[in-house]
């Protein structure tokens, strides 16, 4: 009988309308050649309000018609346990990627595709990920953690940024994707202004200081043992590499492979395992680096642990690229999720 897959596609982060392109192309892959017969997809279409579609109504939405049923007739939770056998959460930022849903299909007692409750928590706070990086060693260009009510000292709080780190850099909230919240901050009041927009969007913020480099690339793929596909290379025409750029055509280019010396593919090849290690994370992760050519220095940037599946997303492209199609990828993650679920039943509790 075909596996039945709970594909959950939407959300109440702000990257609601990226995880239906992902979800598109995920279903697309679930349903392709020997996939066709092994998974039946059973589509869970989650609103901005946090409600729970399934049937005609996911479908719809996941073709791009978003149903107009008010938020608070449907349920906040799946009603559907019984319809499936497998997770698929394709959903990114807070409330898909952040622990949040992992922990209701641990409760579930269900498999899932994706880390687990402590490698998405950690992987999704920036202060978090950029800690437990730390521990092991990994390097990172300077930065300075903050929290949003540190604004009711402004002058203290921006002192603090200027003697750590100086200028230009980054102000983000601890807690979205996509480049959400992001600002470059060139002098006081840049740093200011991005500080107050990122404390309306998160509690916690992270400063960082800019560079000039490259930025690289790399999946992670695998449970227990874990893999590393080849190393791909983002070129945009943006100042940096902001939601536009992401996700507007024309505005940004992947190389695959990156053009970079062996010695600096394999550290980022080995870097990007280390570092989904580091956050406890498997299954899939998505790990991006800086790159400075003079001095030949790499430095870690971040991880994602449930990156972006569009046609314009590199994680999917980076394991083509490294000779495992789409549909294989999915494939793989699915049994990932299986054999990780069935090795839990089996382990006492203690």
């Amino acid at each position: 009988m075909a596996t039945r897959v709970g594909l959950v596609f939407g959300g109440r982060s702000g990257e609601h309308a990226v995880s239906i392109r992902s979800a598109r192309t995920i279903a697309d892959a679930l349903s392709t050649g020997a996939n066709g017969q092994r998974y039946r997809l059973v589509l869970h279409y989650i609103t901005r309000g946090g409600g729970w579609l399934v049937g005609d109504g996911a479908a719809a939405a996941l073709s791009g018609t978003i149903p107009a049923e008010p938020d608070d007739h449907l349920p906040k939770v799946p009603t559907t346990t019984h319809q499936v056998d497998v997770w698929f959460p394709v959903l990114h930022g807070p409330n898909g990627e952040d622990g949040t849903i992992q922990g209701l299909f641990t409760l579930l007692d269900q498999p899932f595709v994706g880390t687990g409750v402590l490698g998405a928590a950690v992987g999704m706070d920036k202060q978090a990920m950029k800690a437990a990086f730390a521990t092991v060693g990994l390097p990172q260009v300077r930065h300075v953690c903050a929290a949003a009510n540190g604004l009711m000292h402004p002058d203290k709080l921006v002192n603090h940024v200027e003697q750590r780190l100086g200028y230009p850099c980054f102000v983000k909230p601890a807690n979205l994707g996509s480049s959400l919240g992001i600002s470059k901050a060139g002098d006081r009041g840049g740093l200011l202004a991005g500080l107050r927009a990122a404390a309306q969007l998160d509690d916690r913020l992270i400063i960082e200081t800019a560079i000039t480099a490259r930025e690289l690339e790399c999946a992670v793929l695998g449970w227990g043992t874990l893999d590393a596909s080849v190393v791909g290379e983002i070129l945009y025409d943006t100042e940096w590499y902001d939601y536009t750029a992401k996700y507007s055509p024309g505005h940004s280019s992947l190389v695959i492979p990156a053009s970079v010396p062996q010695a600096i593919h394999d550290q980022v090849q080995r870097l990007a395992v280390q570092a989904t290690q580091a956050v406890g994370a498997y299954g899939l992760s998505r790990v991006d680096f800086f790159y400075q050519e003079h001095g030949q220095m790499l430095y870690v940037n971040e991880i994602n642990t449930m990156p972006g599946f569009t046609s314009q997303s590199m994680y999917p492209l980076l394991w083509q690229a490294s000779g495992v199609s789409i549909e294989e990828l999915v494939h793989r993650l699915i049994a990932f999720a299986q054999a990780r679920h069935q090795r839990r039943a089996f382990t006492p509790a203690h």
